[in-house]
């Protein structure tokens, strides 16, 4: 806790009305804004607004959707975050700190990729393309690391919804931009020239480190090996079997999170495993039952990674000390100061947003109601656009005003709450008013959960080890969800079917008597059951989501009761 926290504690007062808005204008705010348009930019760059280019340019959609992996470094982005909270800057970090110098190096080098992928054709030059792509991807995910530790250090809890908030604001404007304005100018400069002018618009993340205040004193956590003898030859044959592991456990890790097997199958191909890798594509992509497979690859790239750190027991070696207290550290610390809170914390972070992450079906939804794409694509990303920056605003302004675990227990209360009027929903039939509450109140409460939740997580991390732990916290928050969410589909259809045979739920089919036709008319084609019965499965699955969200409101309470943790400065190991 800072002084500033410190201090606010001790006068037991929370700011008024006005003091908690105005926090979105303070100047880190304003540098947040800025920094979050420079984390999104990139993202779509080299994923959705580059698939367009490839399509463009004449190239199959199975090359397109490998390009997609550019952006697997967002997912493993917490295994070298490590590197990130030790390793200083040579030169620019006397002058800017350890956070700021790491973020203005990781800009120019997203500047340098995106003119070098400018200065590519992909009909000529795919796998330069790639390449580059892949590094902008690496440097990107590298930037988030620190933009996050940089957020957390640069202000104090109170302060950290309004800071996320203003992050995804700048975020969102960012996917907009990247996503318009490249296809827009092409049509008139040409796709070069088009993100050629996008890499000229990282000056805006530039511009916003050079204005940053410098965070926090950094504690960089040395690693003491001077009681290991140095041998160099076992040493350097060490790091190339360790490293191996690693990058090994790393590809089958980040497989699993981004659900795509295609550099596994693609590695067994060139080994001559042709049926292994058509066997780990099968199991990855299969419908429901493939993201069993994708969490299994989790777990088990995590233990190869585990072995690949871990000491050699009854070996001292100076590999095995730097990866496993680089790797280790950072866990060991989070749990020394948590002690038995620390599975209930950990608890909570993964069951919060569980009823947000399981509503995976809801297109689906709105195209079987009976409302248009074109109705569901206004509402949906227009209105819910909109609604969605105020519920970041509101989770930002909740923080500052009544402090972060006020916030986040009424956040715990608001996926259950939204997701309870899309079962309302299915009972209006097509009429867009309906819709538009519903979405409404859902992106409100989505986006005033994912602000508190972003800001408790940024409360967890430990001195010295802030970019390592927040990028574990926020790998880890989906992995749940992801598994629970493989089986939406099959609970409507089951209550549907369950409805029909005049099971547990026949008696909510009267719900959806009197709606208009269209509604659920495709029902038996679809699903082999009635309108009626679809319509009571749709409601069964959300209630039943809302149900799960009852889970993260009682471990918020458990959470809200637990003592303040007062830090310490331990010892650098």
């Amino acid at each position: 806790m800072t002084t500033e926290s410190q201090a606010a504690a001790q006068d037991g007062k929370k700011p008024g009305t006005l003091q908690a808005l105005a926090v979105y204008l303070e100047r880190r705010s304003l540098v947040m804004l800025s920094l979050g348009f420079a984390s999104g930019l990139p993202n779509l760059l080299i994923f959705d607004t580059l698939s367009a280019w490839l399509r463009d340019a004449g190239l199959s959609l199975e090359v397109i959707a490998f390009f997609g992996l550019a952006t697997l470094a967002y997912s493993l982005k917490f295994l070298w975050a490590p590197l990130v909270d030790r390793a200083t800057v040579p030169l620019v970090t006397k002058w800017l700190g350890h956070r700021r110098s790491w973020m203005l190096v990781c800009q120019v080098l997203i500047v340098l990729g995106l003119w070098l992928i400018a200065g590519t054709n992909p009909a000529v030059s795919l796998g330069l393309m790639a390449l580059f792509a892949v590094m902008v991807g690496f440097v990107s995910a590298t930037q988030d690391i620190v933009i996050d530790a940089w957020r957390i250090e640069a202000a104090v809890t109170e302060k950290q919804g309004a800071m996320a908030a203003a992050y995804q604001w700048g975020y969102r404007i960012a996917m907009i931009v990247a996503g318009v304005v490249p296809l827009a100018l092409s049509e008139f400069v040409g796709w070069n020239t088009s993100y050629a002018i996008m890499a000229l618009l990282m000056l805006v993340g530039v511009l916003g480190v050079l204005g940053a205040p410098r965070e926090a004193q950094h504690e960089i956590r040395r690693i003491d090996a001077h009681d290991i003898p140095a041998a160099p030859a076992r040493d350097g044959v060490e790091w190339a079997i360790r490293l191996g592991l690693f990058v090994l456990g790393a590809l089958v890790l980040g497989s699993g999170l981004a659900g795509n097997a295609a550099i596994l199958s693609g590695g067994l191909t060139k080994l001559g495993l042709p049926g292994a890798a058509a066997g780990v594509e099968a199991m990855w992509s299969a419908k429901p039952w493939g993201v069993f497979a994708q969490v299994s690859g989790v777990v088990i790239g995590a233990v190869v990674i585990f072995l690949a750190a871990r000491p050699a027991p009854g070996l001292k070696t100076r590999p095995g000390r730097y990866l496993g207290v680089a790797l280790g550290a950072p866990l060991a610390d989070f749990f020394r100061r948590y002690g038995q809170a620390a599975g209930l914390i950990l608890a909570l972070i993964c069951v919060y947003r569980l009823s947000d992450f399981v509503l995976n079906i809801m297109n689906p939804f709105y195209l079987d109601m009976g409302f248009s794409k074109l109705e569901i694509a206004e509402v949906r990303k227009v209105l819910g656009a909109v609604m969605s920056v105020l519920g970041v605003g509101l989770g930002g302004f909740a923080i500052a005003r009544f402090g972060l675990i006020r916030a986040l227990v009424v956040g715990a209360f608001a996926g259950p709450i939204s997701n309870l009027v899309f079962a309302w929903l299915a009972t209006q039939g097509p009429q867009l008013w309906a819709l538009s509450v519903a979405i409404g109140v859902d992106n409100v409460a989505s986006g005033f959960s994912g602000t508190c939740l972003i800001a408790y997580m940024s409360s967890l991390t430990g001195q010295g080890f802030t970019a390592t732990q927040y990028a574990l916290f926020s790998s880890l928050y989906a992995l749940l969800g992801k598994l629970v969410a493989s089986q939406s589909g099959r609970i409507v259809e089951g209550a549907a079917a369950a409805a029909d045979s005049g099971g547990l739920f026949a008696s909510l089919k009267s719900l959806f008597a009197a709606l208009p036709p269209e509604t659920f008319a495709s029902a038996m084609e679809k699903s082999g059951v009635s309108a009626a019965a679809l319509g009571s499965g749709y409601m069964v699955f959300f209630c039943y989501s809302a149900l799960l969200g009852v889970i993260g409101i009682v471990l918020a309470f458990m959470v809200a009761r637990l003592p303040p943790i007062h830090e310490e400065t331990p010892a650098a190991p």
